[in-house]
């Protein structure tokens, strides 16, 4: 494939992942490049007696271990897990909070649902034992910018703070954002990307009466199955990916390794329905098709696309039909859902890190559990085991509830 012909604007320098299929990037990408099937997949208990009762949790986590007793107590899960990958991309990028210009740094990460667990847990409070035992810490704690303020103040960041919330489309589209901060100048730093976790009865079983999850109760191993004939729904997933972002003077300025080029942006509204995408999936179209004109390649450009393949039987037909449309058939695509879980608003950060490492080593991974490949899905989807390629460009495109539709064009550095 042919290198992108524009200087991308952002600069890729560091990746944090928490996932099911491990803590840490390096855990993360060996479980969904060598693995055959997902080991973090499991019921739970907490969702007993529901169709659905199992998800994709980061169990190998010691999070109090990691941040301490009282912060803690003062996070809700979904931002435990934002700063501890926070930590990690700080890390790989060779960052240091204590030299940096703090005002300069922004922290940008998108939620689906905040901490929404902990509304369950007061609300149970609250009905059967009254108000005086509901925690003060509720708004806190569970409002979806609780992530992003969180890891500013573990960092010290100063610079624009900001809780994106689309959907699952959300951390996709705080990468866009910090994307287009580090452009217009606001920062020379960002850190961005989703987190979630929402081992919720009560979501869950909104989500079994939508019909949106799978009901493989037998065989959860196998109930995340992206693009196969076979489908019924997808399954909740926790995690958290982060990533380094710099204007790529700053980055080379200070001797920083570039691993990727962030260097196309696009966003849509489909303007259709709650919950269903537009049935010709023009709005993600045109999301990727304003990520591929601000990257300025073309679909000969582009080897590799990391689809949001969710693994419900209407939108991944949707999805399929239109990279068809607008890439044709040659790049490699492939949906590591069924490895982490559909981790909502913190997808579009996992998935965009394991884009980066695709783009890095070379390599796509499989799509885990598709047997048998659905006939009117008409791709080159990576499937039993990874491939090796060569590709200079990738993409990444989510779609949300609400119609919110979110790309990104990727480079090799």
């Amino acid at each position: 494939m042919t290198a992108a012909r524009k200087p991308f604007s952002a600069a890729v320098t560091g990746i944090g992942l928490v996932t099911a299929a491990g803590v840490g990037a390096k855990a993360t990408w060996h479980a969904v490049t060598e693995e055959s099937s997902p080991s973090g997949v499991r019921h739970r208990a907490e969702l007993t007696d529901l169709p659905c009762d199992f998800m994709y949790a980061a169990d190998d986590l010691d999070a109090t271990g990691t941040l301490g007793v009282a912060a803690v107590r003062l996070m809700d899960r979904f931002a435990q897990l934002a700063v501890i990958a926070a930590r990690e991309a700080m890390a790989d990028a060779g960052l240091d909070a204590a030299t940096w210009d703090s005002t300069r740094v922004a922290v940008v990460i998108g939620s689906a649902h905040g901490g929404l667990p902990f509304y369950d847990e007061q609300h149970t409070a609250l009905t059967e034992r009254g108000a005086r035992r509901v925690s003060p810490k509720l708004a806190p704690l569970t409002v979806v910018n609780s992530a992003a303020s969180n890891v500013a103040m573990d960092l010290g960041a100063q610079g624009p703070s900001l809780g994106v919330g689309t959907a699952c489309s959300s951390g996709t589209v705080a990468l866009g954002t910090a994307h287009q901060l580090l452009r217009s100048g606001a920062c020379d730093i960002a850190i961005a990307g989703g987190a979630e976790s929402v081992c919720s009865r009560l979501l869950i079983a909104s989500a079994c009466q939508m019909k949106a999850v799978s009901t493989r109760r037998d065989n959860p191993a196998a109930a995340c199955r992206p693009f196969d004939a076979d489908r019924d729904g997808f399954v909740v997933g926790e995690g958290a990916g982060l990533l380094v972002l710099e204007r790529p003077e700053h980055a080379r300025a200070r001797g920083a390794t570039i691993r990727a080029g962030l260097a196309g942006y696009g966003a849509s509204s489909d303007a259709y329905a709650a919950v269903a995408p537009d049935p010709e999936g023009r709005g993600i179209e045109r999301a990727l098709r304003t990520a591929m004109a601000d990257a300025e390649v073309t679909a000969a450009d582009i080897g590799h696309v990391n689809a949001h393949g969710t693994s419900t039987v209407v939108n991944d037909r949707i999805e399929a039909t239109m990279l068809r449309r607008v890439l044709g058939g040659h790049p490699l695509v492939t949906s590591t859902k069924a490895m982490t879980g559909h981790t909502l608003g913190a997808a579009g950060g996992i998935e965009t890190a394991l884009t980066v490492l695709a783009l890095e080593q070379q390599l796509v991974p499989p799509t885990v559990n598709l047997d048998t490949p659905d006939p009117q899905i008409p791709l080159d989807i990576v499937r039993q085991e990874a491939r090796s390629a060569r590709f200079d460009c990738a993409v990444k495109t989510s779609l949300g509830f609400g119609g919110h539709n979110a790309a990104l064009v990727l480079t090799r550095s």
